[in-house]
């Protein structure tokens, strides 16, 4: 599903370049989840970036099916962004001015692959269909959050990239969130990268690897 192969990233600062990530490797299956931990500024976050395109690495390769992310031009990586990914945050960015209903439709509608029938199993599953015309502004923060991870889910991507997606949530509200996504993922071939703080949260997932000095630990499986 995804290779991550030699990757390097560093940025430019008064001081010189400083190195945020040294040689990283990582595979993911099809269908499988990983959470991936780190202290703060350890690289997780640029990382995802970096697989979602939204970032270019400086050395080696990210690759998945026939996608080549180093190769690729700004609007070959819209595409892989809009087509083959799903994108979860902690902000949960949602569009204000649309009802709950278009949000949830809005990225399947630009991959070109709305169903209706999943989206209505979506609402369903994540417990939406008295929300559907209501605007962002009305909702509570795990609402909002439900509401992102169906809109992430509308299109079935092959790869759903979360960074930090229940860490503004109170922790209930956060295991329920939680939990919705993995039943989620049940029903579908969608693989799972998740960048958490919580040990609670990544021992839900199958595996687990830590980003150290720019590099990764060991993965752990469960």
């Amino acid at each position: 599903m995804l290779q991550v192969h030699d990757v390097f990233k560093s940025y430019a600062t008064a001081q010189g370049p400083l190195p945020v990530l040294q040689g990283i490797d990582l595979t993911l299956r099809p269908g499988s989840s990983l959470a991936l931990m780190g202290e703060s500024g350890s690289g997780k976050s640029t990382l995802l970036h970096l697989i979602a395109g939204l970032d270019k690495v400086d050395h080696g390769s990210i690759s998945s099916g026939d996608y080549r992310l180093e190769q690729m031009n700004e609007a070959q990586l819209a595409h892989w962004r809009r087509t083959e990914i799903g994108l979860v945050f902690q902000q949960f960015n949602l569009i204000g001015s649309l009802r709950v209903e278009d949000n949830l439709a809005f990225q399947a509608r630009l991959a070109g692959r709305h169903d209706a029938q999943w989206q209505a199993h979506l609402v369903q599953r994540l417990g939406l269909a008295d929300l559907l015309r209501r605007y962002p502004e009305q909702l509570s923060g795990g609402q909002q959050q439900r509401v992102a991870l169906g809109r992430a889910l509308a299109s079935q991507p092959k790869l759903l990239l979360a960074d930090e997606p229940t860490g503004s949530l109170d922790e209930a509200t956060s295991d329920e969130v939680l939990k919705l996504l993995l039943e989620l993922l049940d029903d579908s071939p969608t693989t799972l990268l998740m960048v958490t703080h919580s040990h609670r949260v990544a021992a839900r997932l199958a595996q687990t690897v830590t980003l150290h000095g720019g590099r990764l630990a060991d993965a752990q499986a469960r």
